[in-house]
């Protein structure tokens, strides 16, 4: 398996959805964080199976929360470009 590394931002971006959820209901910023993870691991196994968002990045949606993961695909891993909520301006990350 090509390994995955998170773009700093979208690192940001992540870990302070989490705390939020996590504020809101105890245990929902880890379930959070593990439904990132598997949209990750989704990518990994079928990454083209997702759609172009941009022309060489991809989104994946997370099941339960209202977050798609943005994706890019090279020959050493994938890149996460963000973590993103679905009601966010969708071009905010395009400067990554």
């Amino acid at each position: 398996m090509r390994p995955v590394r998170f773009h700093p931002d979208a690192e940001a971006e992540m870990i302070e959805a989490a705390a939020y959820y996590e504020s809101q209901q105890a245990d929902l910023g880890r379930r959070f964080l593990a439904a990132v993870q598997d949209a990750v691991n989704r990518v990994t196994v079928q990454p083209h199976l997702y759609p172009i968002v941009d022309p060489d990045v991809r989104r994946c949606l997370t099941k339960t929360f209202p977050f798609g993961v943005l994706f890019r695909e090279r020959p050493e891993g994938f890149v996460i470009m963000a973590v993103m909520h679905l009601h966010r301006d969708p071009d905010y990350w395009r400067e990554r």
